[in-house]
């Protein structure tokens, strides 16, 4: 962890670096690309921050930080995932649609939407009733 929390500060400082510089070599004049870079930083800064909260709340060492850790020392749960699933593709599908709808016309979002909603609420109650209930 601290590791990753060192290239979000790397990451931070670089992009506040360039910012200044690109700042300079433009003369100031396309405020876009700076203000890209300056929240590129603050992201990086963020997630450098996130990790360092994280980690001083941890008791002792994390397993990634330790240097005579073993791999085994981080397995644990990464949480349930559906085996055969069908709504996630529907709700890729959908999205795409409602992505595409924004450079063709609006009508085409409003067709997506029609398809995103229950192929959102079919995905969140997939395991509430039938045979895979949980």
């Amino acid at each position: 962890m601290l590791a990753m929390e060192r290239i979000g500060y790397i990451l931070g400082v670089f992009a506040a670096l360039v910012a200044v510089i690109y700042g300079f070599w433009n003369e100031w004049s396309e405020p876009i690309g700076v203000v890209c870079l300056v929240v590129t930083a603050l992201l990086g800064f963020m997630i450098a921050g996130y990790l360092n909260i994280t980690r001083r709340k941890l008791d002792g060492v994390p397993p990634e930080d330790d240097p005579l850790g073993e791999i085994s020392d981080i397995a644990g749960d990464y949480g349930f995932f559906s085996p055969y699933s069908w709504w996630p593709l529907w709700l890729g599908v959908s999205c795409a649609l409602i992505f595409l709808g924004l450079a063709i016309g609006w009508w085409v979002v409003a067709l997506g939407a029609l398809f995103v909603i229950p192929a959102l609420v079919g995905w969140v109650f997939e395991y509430w009733k039938g045979p895979h209930a949980l």
